[in-house]
Order: C-alpha cells, then structure tokens, then sequence
C-alpha cells in the first residue's frame, strides 16, 4: 500500500480534463500512477518531471513538476495537501483496516513515513475532528511502529508518543471514547513511567551538562521535552494525587536542564 502527500506550490495550467502543477512531496513517495483524493474527488498522477526531465518517482523533501488528470486540478489553492489513496478506496478506512492486522514492519506504507502522514492530518484544521482524532490514532499506531522497526529504546520514542497523545488532549478534550482526546491521567502515568531519572538527579546532571558527554546531554533533552506534556495534564489530576506532585517536581526543575 505505497502512499504519499503532495503539498502544491503552483497550479501551472489546468482545463476540464486535468493540468500541470509544481508540487512537494512531503510524506512518502510519489510515483507515476498513484491516484489523490480532493474531497470526495479523485486526482490521477500521470506524469513526473524533475530538472526538465521526466522520472518514475520522488521521495519526501522534494519538489517536482507533475502533470494531473481531472477537472479539479483547476480548483487546487497554494498549500493545500493532497493524499494518495487506493483508486477504489479510502485511505484513512484503509490504514486503520491495514493496522489492526498489525503487519509486517517492512511492508508499506513505512512506519515513519505513516507516522509524517498521519500527524499531519490530525492537525489539519480543515478536517471534521473525529477525522482528525482517527487520523491520531494511526499516527500513535505508527510512533510505536517505528520504536519497532528501528530498534529503539522507550524513552526516545517518548517524545513523540507524548506529542501526539499530548495533542489530541489538548485539542479534543481528554476522556475516553472515540470523540475525547484520551485519558491524562494515563498519559501521565506513562511518561513518568519512561523517566529514568528523579528530578534532583537530573537537576545536578543538568547544572553541569556542558560537560557530560553527548549521549547524556541528548537523554536530559528527551527528559525536558516531556515535561510540558506532564504539565498539560497536571489540571486534570486530583492535587493529592502522587502524579501530581512529580509533575509539580519535574516542572521546577525544567530550567536546569539543557
């Protein structure tokens, strides 16, 4: 199931049957033939042309010149994003499908690639918030996807798993159940859960950190990144409760670490 998100800069000619855009690729890879969903609009790749000369494909971070078959191609507007899709069907209802069979790391789309999709349509204001919070799920399906798939340890995975959970609490409302953002006081428990350290230790570690080595400066930077999202959800938690006061720890001492 390759996909991609194509960002448009330009329309350069369109008519009733399609047109030429200059586009960038910002979520895995475009290649000629994959077809693009406007609404309930469909947009079919048929060409691509990078320094005047034509080409298979394009990965994310790159900009290239395509030509599109259908009359939207007229109506797209600076910015807006355009998700490939299966050309009979839904790509969001696809991925969640996709997910729940939890499937090999290595088949498409990737996990990173699907985690950069995926975050950013649940940020993208245009679409209906359940939209958004589904497209959050697949985003969170696809952070732990990646700690999979690369190998890597709960506490550098920690970031974005915060971000994304941080997000839709913030921007949905927490509680449970498919319309809420999800629950802080969960959050909370598990991003203190991922914190190796106590506050005073990393304190004293960061009031010295232009001396410790690389390594270590970089886990007190994961540290601090955590700690905004613990202090998001500190208003949801009962003043007495233990979490609550590791949360009020972590925050006064933020400013030590690098």
């Amino acid at each position: 199931m390759p996909f991609a998100e194509l960002q448009v800069y330009s329309v350069e000619e369109a008519d009733v049957t399609g047109g030429v855009c200059v586009v960038r690729c910002v979520g895995g890879v475009a290649r000629a033939g994959q077809v693009y969903a406007v609404g309930e609009l469909r947009l079919w790749l048929r060409g691509i042309e990078r320094y005047g000369r034509p080409v298979g494909s394009f990965d994310a971070g790159h900009t290239a010149t395509v030509r599109l078959t259908g009359a939207v191609v007229g109506l797209l507007s600076r910015g807006q994003v355009l998700t490939s899709v299966p050309p009979d069907g839904h790509a969001l209802a696809d991925l969640e499908a996709w997910l729940v069979t939890d499937p090999p790391l290595l088949d498409e789309p990737a996990p990173r690639a699907l985690r950069v999709m995926a975050g950013s349509r649940m940020q993208d204001e245009g679409l209906a918030d359940d939209i958004r919070l589904r497209w959050g799920r697949v985003a969170l399906a696809a952070v732990y996807r990646c700690a999979r798939a690369e190998g890597t340890s709960d506490l550098v995975r920690a970031p974005e798993v915060a971000y994304v959970r941080g997000y839709m609490i913030r921007t949905f409302g927490p509680g449970p159940g498919p319309e809420r953002g999800g629950d802080p006081v969960e959050l909370c428990r598990e991003l203190l859960g991922l914190i190796d350290l106590t506050p005073g230790e990393a304190a004293a570690r960061g009031r010295v950190w232009r001396d410790l080595p690389h390594a270590e400066i970089l886990h007190l930077r994961r540290v601090k990144f955590l700690i905004p999202w613990l202090v998001l959800v500190r208003p949801h938690l009962a003043d007495g409760d233990p979490l609550a006061g590791a949360v009020d720890a972590w925050e006064a001492v933020r400013r030590d670490l690098p």
